[in-house]
């Protein structure tokens, strides 16, 4: 498969890109550098030179806090640079597939959010995420949708990514306990996207690693138990006493209804998952 990666310099498209080469894919991967999805005619440029067959689009501007500072960026980046490239698969005969993110609902809901729940999203990159995901599906009839949250992974600056390497250096850690979503190891949610990137098969995924989900606190816990280490100091934090620019969802769980119903895996537990990573991070 000729697959065409966007954002190949982050963390999830590091992942898909060695994943996507392991595979035998003819694979072409873009960072900012090489491709600024923004510009429509250097995207238009590089899907004629390139006339992937499939499109995954990793890249976005992720920094919730900032976003609410700038929502004009936001929406560039995680909508209207999405929407040119779900026109541009489309004229190429490529699939698309994009990474939205569980922000697009407001948090009130008990338990796992859907497919069924209405997106209500109240942070400005939850927003533009949301105008992402409309803006491609109407602009190609083949995109795949993969909401997503609470990623992890080899390269990551977020607190997931960092605590494993936090909690051996000894750092005091502190750590939200009344906020809960469903963890993601990178390259779990790479095999995934390329999968429906393959599949083929237009919809919107809820992509998780398995299990009931957890709180930033539990998470960081189990990672410090993952890594060895039993005696580094995590401090319990609400998340109302983080005074940030931009709103946040308490509860921002997912769960999948199409995946097994079609076929797929369940991803793995998000703790098998943790203790994979922290195996690599060791070895690193």
């Amino acid at each position: 498969m000729k697959i065409l990666i966007t954002g190949a310099g982050g963390m999830v498209g590091r992942a898909l890109v060695a994943h996507a080469s392991a595979q035998g894919d003819e694979v072409f991967a873009h960072e900012r550098a090489t491709l600024d999805i923004t510009q429509a005619q250097a995207v238009r440029e590089v899907f004629a030179r390139e006339r992937p067959e499939a499109v995954v689009n990793c890249a976005a501007w992720t920094d919730v806090d900032g976003c609410e500072l700038n929502p004009e960026r936001a929406l560039l980046i995680n909508a209207e640079a999405v929407e040119i490239l779900a026109a541009e698969s489309r004229l190429a005969g490529a699939s698309f597939v994009t990474i939205s993110t569980d922000y697009v609902f407001d948090g009130r809901k008990e338990g796992f959010y859907t497919q069924r729940d209405d997106p209500a999203p109240e942070s400005a990159y939850g927003i533009a995420k949301l105008q992402g995901e409309r803006r491609a599906q109407r602009a190609s009839a083949r995109t795949v949708v993969v909401r997503t949250g609470w990623i992890f992974g080899v390269g990551g600056r977020n607190f997931l990514a960092t605590v494993v390497e936090r909690a051996r250096r000894g750092e005091h850690l502190k750590a939200i306990s009344d906020a809960y979503g469903t963890p993601t190891y990178a390259p779990h949610l790479a095999a995934r996207l390329r999968e429906l990137a393959a599949r083929d098969l237009p919809g919107t995924f809820h992509v998780v690693n398995g299990g009931e989900g957890t709180s930033f606190l539990e998470f960081a816990r189990e990672a410090a138990r993952a890594a060895g280490v039993e005696d580094v100091e995590i401090e319990s934090v609400s998340m109302d006493s983080l005074s940030r620019p931009a709103p946040r969802p308490r509860n921002s769980r997912l769960r999948c209804l199409l995946s097994e119903a079609i076929g797929f895996a369940p991803l793995p537990d998000w703790r098998e998952a943790l203790r994979d990573f922290a195996k690599v991070e060791g070895e690193g």
